[in-house]
C-alpha cells in the first residue's frame, strides 16, 4: 500500500478545507466516515490519508471505500489497486455499471 507509513503521522490533522461547508467545531468524523474518505480520495493531500488511516485504521478506510456511490473512474481504480478491493465489491462500481449510457441505451 502506497499510505503504509501511515502510522509514522499520528498526529498529522485533516484539511479543513475538505469540508469546508461543515461547522468543524460539532463534526461528527465517525458518523460521517464515508463523507470525509470520499473528499481526501478525490482532493486530498498525502497528510489527509496519514489522517483518515489513523483515524478509521485500513478496515474502515477500506469498508467506506466499497460503500462510496460515486467515485470517477481514476480515484476508483486507484483505491482498488491501493487497497487490494476488486472492482465488482464496490458500491460506486456497480452503479455505474447499472446506468444506461445514452448511446448503449
Amino acid at each position: 500500500m502506497y499510505f503504509g507509513d501511515y502510522k509514522n503521522f499520528p498526529d498529522v490533522t485533516l484539511n479543513p478545507k475538505l469540508l469546508w461547508e461543515f461547522n468543524l467545531s460539532d463534526f461528527d468524523y465517525n458518523e460521517m466516515r464515508d463523507l470525509v474518505v470520499q473528499r481526501v480520495i478525490e482532493r486530498g493531500w498525502p497528510k489527509d490519508w496519514y489522517f483518515i488511516l489513523n483515524k478509521y485504521g485500513v478496515a474502515g478506510v477500506k469498508l467506506a471505500i466499497k460503500n462510496l456511490a460515486y467515485l470517477n473512474d481514476k480515484d476508483m481504480s486507484f483505491v482498488s489497486h491501493q487497497f487490494n478491493i476488486p472492482l465488482t465489491s464496490m458500491k460506486c462500481y456497480e452503479k455505474k455499471q447499472s446506468v444506461n449510457l445514452h448511446w448503449n441505451s
